[in-house]
């Protein structure tokens, strides 16, 4: 596995467009991120569609046509600097086909900055464009509009990214100890399940700091997901691994030991708790950059700031 290009970070004044690749964005929440991202000096977009919820899926923010095409154009548009998802849910796998990727490439670098659906687009970005992203708050989530340490984390990555070369969780414990170098990647670990199969799906995790998190699982489902990416050698090897959150999942005295059970024997370090994903305060973490884990410390060091 190979690092990744990473973008340029943002100056003041740098316009940002908000899109809706996945479920449908409540108006409150989208005014008060905004509020949020023009308090930073940036200039945000509204992609036409963010607001619209499909008239026959509800959980859809439009129609596959229309997100497809609200995130291809803010991408390829010359005057965006960044794309921000507005929220999660369920959705990006329906439209990331229907992207120009060849367009999207010709575009150039830019900042893509989303979790938990979008761990799809992460995985295309890596694939198909070899371009880091961010795997980060949301500018309609309820972390981004009220949690003022997600929110500062987000900040520094992107305005000073120097600043946050060596991130801590404060509260993360090594599950496995040691130290790995490799290239992060990741996300939620429901979808990297789903992705295996799909077109340009990443073949393993091979040489990566493996980051994984996810929300409103049973512990049966967690097992599920870690035993069929292990039985298809996704997990082959991987350098180590970073636990998140597990948000309304069973209680986590339930799911550590899974964790140990499933992950433990690939005789890797593994950090958990280390606070990123759909818990409150989360902190932004690249993806497609090399890094040193030390899972005794709960650190994860990037080689390079995660943006130029």
């Amino acid at each position: 596995m190979r690092e990744l290009v990473r973008p340029a970070r943002l100056a003041p004044g740098a316009r940002v467009a908000v899109v809706a690749p996945s479920g449908p964005v409540p108006e409150e929440r989208l005014q008060a991120g905004l509020d949020v991202l023009r308090g930073w000096d940036l200039d945000p977009v509204v992609a036409p569609h963010v607001l619209d919820r499909h008239g026959e899926f509800g959980y859809l923010a439009g129609t596959d046509a229309d997100r497809a095409a609200d995130f291809q154009n803010a991408w390829c548009d010359p005057a965006v600097d960044a794309v921000l998802c507005a929220r999660g849910g369920y959705g990006a796998q329906r439209m990331t086909d229907l992207l120009d990727w060849e367009a999207m490439r010709a575009a150039g670098p830019k900042v893509f900055v989303g979790f938990s659906d979008l761990t799809v687009l992460h995985e295309a970005f890596a694939t198909r464009l070899g371009l880091a992203t961010l795997h980060g708050p949301m500018a309609a989530g309820i972390d981004f509009v009220k949690n003022e340490r997600a929110r500062d984390h987000l900040k520094a990555t992107l305005f000073a990214p120097e600043t946050v070369r060596t991130i801590a969780s404060g509260a993360g414990r090594a599950l496995v100890p040691g130290r790995a170098r490799g290239i992060t990647l990741g996300g939620c670990l429901s979808l990297l399940a789903a992705e295996r199969g799909t077109p340009g799906a990443r073949p393993s995790a091979l040489g990566g700091l493996l980051c994984l998190e996810d929300v409103g699982e049973e512990t049966y489902r967690l097992d599920r997901y870690l035993t069929q990416l292990l039985r298809s050698g996704w997990f082959d090897g991987v350098r180590g691994i970073l636990l998140g959150s597990w948000e309304e999942c069973d209680p986590y005295d339930r799911v550590r030991p899974l964790l140990a059970d499933r992950l433990g024997p690939l005789g890797v370090p593994v950090v958990e708790e280390f606070g990123f994903g759909h818990c409150a305060g989360a902190l932004t973490i690249p993806f497609g950059v090399a890094a040193e884990l030390d899972a005794d410390a709960g650190t994860l060091t990037l080689d390079e700031p995660a943006l130029r």
